[in-house]
């Protein structure tokens, strides 16, 4: 049980719950999501808050509950069969919770909140912010996140299946029409998201069949924050808004660093970056390596760019010193101390490390992450240097990563350059 923060003697439940059988997205709550399981993000959230006091995740699955648990969640159930399905509600997952916690250990939360794994982009203080509003309105049975509606439900309209005729949704006193009526004239209206609800569950889940209660008070979010991931295509676009999208949220274990406004050193790793890490050796003992012609396209779009490409390499090994002269790029091998030679390079061609970027691939990179404004890594990278690097690209090493990265810095500097 994690130990009481801020807020005296009232316990704050965070329960995230997470069933392993969604079919649009196989193994959603646990597929990696800009170098992190999905759910980490929600147990994050819930463990960088003040006033949280527990966290536990609801689940039905053996491998989600290992990886909350190694997050530093509890996982003291497994959830139901009958609560997890498709179409499984909110209502009976937390109320087989509570009273699963009443009754094994006596266990009443004053609140409980709850966090939902697929929107995991949240503003820093948002869980605090709700958990206050509740504490602060005696009144209120619950708090739900809010953002302003894209679309006015009095401007909506229904069918009727036998006629096939039109009807407006909603109607509202004193406007006859509302569905012509000047949006100006008509009430302001919020959509519901999934970042955050807290609740108290003795007027709520625990006392009848509502998951809100009667009061209902808002917490309202920037709507630049607003993500719900439901569908494959969801998931590389809402990593961009984590890697691009310059807002204030949570990370898992540390905050992200932004990719510089201009950037004039690219440093890269060979093996495993420039390359798909494998290395091929005939009877002779010769050895080989695969490279992309995209990534060569890559380095000349950074060279006509004015921006300077290098390779630091561990390996002491002719195929590096081949291909890079190739491409016309400076490269210095057989080096341990990647980091000293990384800083004497900056400091010998008077180059701002707020300036440079890295990319690397292992753990003996990381020695490199600190020294620069932003780190990338491939998407096959070691899972350490994932959870360290600021952007984890879409390509793996050797398959278009380098070609990855040098678009994304060309198209930044052109940005800044206006």
């Amino acid at each position: 049980m994690v130990a009481n923060k801020d807020q005296g003697s009232k316990e704050v439940l965070a329960l995230i719950p997470a069933r392993g059988g969604s079919k649009g997205i196989p193994h959603k709550n646990i597929k990696e999501f800009a170098g992190h399981p999905l759910i980490a993000y929600s147990i994050a959230a819930a463990q960088q808050s003040n006033l949280v006091t527990r966290i536990i995740v609801s689940t039905d699955d053996e491998e989600i509950a290992a990886i909350a648990r190694k997050l530093g969640a509890e996982t003291p159930f497994l959830r139901p069969d009958e609560f997890s399905g498709d179409h499984a509600l909110d209502l009976p997952v937390f109320q087989h919770a509570c009273e699963w916690l009443a009754e094994h250990e006596n266990y009443h939360p004053d609140i409980v909140i709850q966090l939902r794994p697929t929107s995991p982009i949240r503003p820093v203080g948002l869980i605090d912010e709700a958990i206050q509003i509740l504490l602060d309105h005696p009144e209120a049975d619950s708090v739900r996140g809010v953002v302003p509606a894209g679309e006015n439900p009095y401007k909506m309209w229904q069918i009727d299946p036998e006629s096939g005729q039109m009807h407006g949704l909603l109607q509202l006193d004193g406007v006859d029409e509302p569905y012509n009526a000047p949006r100006q004239l008509l009430p302001k209206s919020y959509w519901q998201t999934g970042h955050i609800d807290a609740i108290r569950p003795e007027r709520t889940f625990l006392a009848g069949d509502s998951m809100s209660g009667k009061v209902v008070f808002p917490i309202f979010i920037d709507p630049k924050f607003t993500v719900d991931i439901d569908k494959p295509e969801d998931w590389k676009r809402y990593e961009k808004v984590v890697y691009y999208g310059g807002l204030d949220m949570v990370y898992p274990e540390r905050k992200r660093r932004p990719l510089p406004a201009k950037t004039k050193l690219v440093v890269m790793d060979f093996d495993g970056v420039m390359t798909d890490d494998l290395v091929y050796t005939d009877q002779s003992g010769v050895e080989s390596v695969a490279c992309s012609r995209g990534d060569g396209i890559g380095i000349w779009l950074l060279k006509k760019n004015n921006i300077v490409p290098i390779v630091i390499s561990s390996e002491m090994n002719p195929v590096v010193q081949m291909r890079t002269q190739k491409l016309g790029i400076e490269s210095f091998q057989g080096t341990l101390d990647k980091a000293g030679v990384l800083n004497k390079y900056l400091a010998d061609h008077e180059i701002s490390a707020d300036e440079t970027v890295y990319i690397g691939n292992d753990i003996n990179d990381l020695q490199c992450f600190p020294l620069v404004a932003c780190a990338f890594t491939p998407s096959d990278a070691h899972p350490i240097v994932k959870g360290f690097a600021d952007i984890v690209l879409q390509h793996p090493g050797g398959k278009g990563a380098v070609r990855e990265l040098s678009e994304i810095i060309v198209e930044k500097n052109e940005e800044s350059n206006g």
